[in-house]
């Protein structure tokens, strides 16, 4: 990933919130050396947190192929068009152009699989309430049946990522001005997206540093 000196991102706290906060990832493998890219929820580990866990259906390949192999795991997290017409800098000099805001989180480590039923009916749990935690009726593994959920155990696998590198990059727009940062943070709260709003703010956090 390129990664210019003012875009890096190392504070691990910063690193593991954009984790929790956008789980869905892309799990980067390597298969007869053609690369390959799944989209799987991830945790870390709340007993161990240079670790991320997963499950993947036992019917999908992935388990097979890349167990004990070097990975990547890519966290997206808010991302937003810049466009130069916030920029201030377009009404003195006009040499601007637009570009794209965002965040990401590289995740690089070896894969392990993990075929054991209560390792998984833990981890299904642990994710299950990280997203329903907060819901007014939340929904628990233990509303389905039993032998329903059972069933479904034995359908899927566990994954285990062991940290090895974890690299943030937060591209919210610190090569600029501080005016057409202001700018940027100006037209963002114009746009009608939740990203939109979630991207002036970090822009926002930008100008206090």
């Amino acid at each position: 990933m390129y990664l210019p000196n003012h875009f890096v991102e190392t504070r691990t706290e910063v690193l593991h919130t954009c984790l929790a906060a956008h789980p869905l990832a892309s799990l980067v493998t390597v298969q007869d050396g053609l690369p390959h890219s799944d989209e799987i929820a991830f945790m870390l580990a709340a007993d161990n947190p240079n670790t991320l866990r997963a499950h993947v259906a036992r019917a999908n390949p992935l388990w097979q192929r890349a167990a004990n192999t070097p990975v990547l795991v890519v966290f997206r997290g808010p991302q937003a068009y810049i466009t130069p017409s916030w920029y201030p800098a377009k009404a003195e000099h006009g040499k601007v152009v637009p570009t794209w805001n965002y965040v990401v989180v590289q995740a690089r480590g070896i894969l392990r699989v993990i075929d054991d039923a209560d390792w998984l009916r833990a981890q299904v749990t642990a994710l299950t309430h990280s997203q329903e935690g907060t819901r007014a009726a939340p929904w628990q593994v233990s509303d389905a049946p039993a032998d329903y959920v059972a069933q479904t155990l034995r359908a899927i696998v566990g994954i285990e990522v062991t940290i090895e590198a974890l690299t943030g990059k937060w591209k919210v727009s610190q090569n600029r001005n501080v005016s057409d940062r202001a700018g940027v943070v100006n037209g963002l709260h114009q746009e009608p997206s939740s990203q939109a709003a979630e991207m002036a703010a970090l822009v926002s956090e930008s100008l206090l540093t």
